[in-house]
């Protein structure tokens, strides 16, 4: 067995890998139901990083995010940040701009709950949210969990339903962070001021706007296979990647990388011809935005490093999260003349 198969073996059986693949169990439950849906009507439903809702000339977004209890529990200011932070880039996959947060969580510690809160209350003046208000529940017994909801707006929506064979996949990336102790999470926000995080994340809803980018996805706890995996599953195309080509820090562990949850960090499909100047946008901003692979209609994706080629998952053989469309009728979108 070579190196690149083993490091493939690794990453297929993570513990968030595995987690991802739970989700087939809503999936299933929604399948009956979207066989008569138009394209409008999906993006309403789970496959996107958030749920997008058309009003008018512009879709609703919405979004909600869980965070697990054992890392409430242990760090609560930082899982009231996370849970905004990572809720803001489900947004911004989307094209969107994040508008206001509602929180619900429960604890039975007071000085922990506030914590919480004042975590809450940060992530959303750096980000420039409305906390709208919530839900909490604070007694002796009660258990340690911890959710909030977001809403935001986009005016040309970036959507799996839109990845199609012969598009560019590109990784955008701030490399100006750290790790976080010991675990795979990339911190790129600490001591950055406000109006700098706020530039960076509007990188991407500019160049939606601008019908420069196909299609986005935040890199999750899946790391970076993972989530490109779920970007491609919705219409069921493959993928190769050059995973010498992903943007990392330098002397970075590529098992380590390759698990990434970055504070920015996203996946995207785009057009060839759109390709420098997708790149210069993030490279204003201070951010690695590389090519690292391109879309096929395999339903597979490849992996390479160096001369090692392997197999990393057959769409046609196993679901990932179970949310595709393939049956439907996705001919690409010409971007440059999409009207809602």
């Amino acid at each position: 067995m070579n190196d690149l198969a083993i490091l493939i073996d690794t990453l297929r059986s993570t513990p968030a890998m595995l987690s991802k693949q739970a989700i087939q169990q809503p999936a299933a439950v929604m399948g009956s139901t979207k066989q008569a849906l138009t394209r409008e009507q999906l993006y309403a439903l789970p496959g996107d990083d958030t749920a997008a809702i058309a009003c008018g000339n512009h879709f609703q977004l919405l979004a909600i995010e869980g965070m697990l209890p054992a890392f409430v529990e242990a760090t609560p200011w930082f899982a009231g940040w996370s849970a905004v932070m990572a809720n803001v880039s489900d947004i911004t996959a989307m094209g969107g701009r994040a508008t206001a947060v509602v929180n619900a969580y429960w604890h039975h510690d007071n000085t922990a709950a506030q914590q919480i809160l004042a975590g809450i209350r940060a992530a959303c003046e750096a980000y420039g949210l409305l906390l709208a208000g919530g839900h909490t529940s604070l007694t002796r017994d009660n258990p340690t969990a911890l959710a909030v909801a977001i809403t935001g707006t986009a005016q040309h929506l970036l959507s799996t339903l839109h990845v199609a064979p012969g598009q560019v996949i590109s990784m955008a990336v701030d490399l100006e962070g750290a790790w976080h102790a010991d675990s795979t999470y990339w911190k790129a926000f600490e001591g950055v001021p406000a109006e700098r995080l706020r530039s960076k994340l509007d990188v991407l809803p500019r160049l939606a706007d601008a019908r420069l980018l196909h299609a986005a996805k935040d890199i999750s706890n899946a790391g970076v296979l993972g989530s490109l995996l779920m970007l491609l599953e919705t219409t069921g195309c493959g993928a190769s990647v050059d995973l010498a080509a992903l943007p990392c820090p330098p002397d970075a562990d590529l098992v380590r990388w390759l698990q990434v949850f970055p504070s920015y960090g996203f996946l995207m499909t785009l057009d060839e011809g759109d390709w420098d100047q997708v790149q210069t946008a993030f490279a204003f901003e201070g951010l690695r935005c590389e090519r690292i692979g391109a879309v096929d209609a395999s339903g597979v994706m490849t992996v390479r490093h160096g001369e090692q080629r392997g197999l990393f998952w057959n769409l046609r053989e196993q679901a990932f999260t179970g949310f595709s469309y393939p049956h439907l009728d996705l001919t690409p979108l010409n971007l440059k003349q999409q009207e809602h």
